[in-house]
């Protein structure tokens, strides 16, 4: 199995050991992805945020980490009987993996680390400068009491083999997108790369599930509220004026391949405006 991973690997031809870390997280996400399908994840829960959107359609910036929803709130929910089965799969492609579940009761958000270090000794790579005590991590995170609104689509994967994944449709992925870059207390400048990415595509958001998940939680966390366009083009338009882009920008560019990167010298508030200008037009 080690060398399907090599071959997998071999495929994005990366030019640093930064695109070598990133290419060989995102391979280490597709086999938990297939390990959670074959425990029945996909019959509970549904794939969502910016590792869907790479994985799924393509997005061109890496990710770090995999986030879920639950189809129907469970304030039960435990990662603990999926991630036996994924230890069981990852050790099956010569991986040994730590799983942590680090679930805590009383959150609606719930999480489990992975950590490794024996698939990329394993493999050589230059990215582990020889430091055996390095681990590749990644998050999985659920959230077990989401807005209503979401809808849910199903798409088939062929690494490692055939699978299939359930996940939200764009459009309910951008809503949420959105409410992360309206209600995040930190910033974070992938939120905003994907965002653009949403917009050249011509998706919009799921409205509905926005003015759910804003009612849920933020700053209008309760109150009556009603999202159209002129309200989200406005509460944006306020937002993306006090963004610091270089911070931003400084935040996704180790997530692109050197090739993307120039593009982001163009982030500042004139070029985001313009971006809202067409989101405000798709929506009309």
């Amino acid at each position: 199995m080690i060398d399907l991973i090599k071959k997998r690997l071999a495929e994005y031809k990366v030019t640093g050991p930064i695109e070598e870390e990133n290419a060989l997280k995102e391979i280490v996400q597709e086999i938990m992805l297939f390990s959670l399908w074959q425990a029945g994840f996909f019959e509970v829960a549904a794939f969502q945020g910016g590792t869907s959107l790479r994985i799924l359609h393509g997005l061109n910036r890496f990710s770090e980490d995999i986030d879920f929803i639950l189809r129907d709130p469970d304030p039960t929910f435990s990662w603990q009987p999926y991630l036996e089965k994924l230890t069981e799969t990852c050790n099956e492609f010569g991986i040994a993996p730590e799983a942590l579940d680090k679930n805590h009761m009383d959150r609606n958000v719930k999480a489990a680390l992975i950590k490794d270090n024996s698939i990329a000794n394993q493999l050589n790579l230059s990215f582990m400068n020889h430091q055996s005590s390095q681990k590749l991590k990644i998050k999985l995170e659920i959230d077990c009491n989401p807005p209503a609104g979401s809808g849910f689509e199903y798409t088939y994967l062929d690494f490692p083999v055939d699978f299939e994944v359930c996940h939200q449709d764009m459009s309910s992925n951008f809503a949420l997108k959105t409410h992360a870059l309206l209600c995040r207390p930190y910033l974070k400048g992938r939120d905003w790369y994907d965002f653009n990415w949403y917009i050249a595509r011509g998706v919009t958001p799921n409205l509905p599930l926005l003015q759910n998940a804003l009612i849920q939680y933020g700053p209008w966390e309760g109150e009556k509220l009603t999202v159209d366009r002129t309200w989200l083009v406005t509460a944006l338009g306020e937002k993306i004026a006090s963004i610091d882009w270089k911070e931003a920008a400084d935040d996704v560019e180790r997530f692109l391949k050197l090739v993307d990167q120039k593009s982001l010298s163009l982030w500042s508030e004139r070029f985001y405006m313009s971006k809202l200008q067409k989101l405000d037009g798709l929506m009309k």
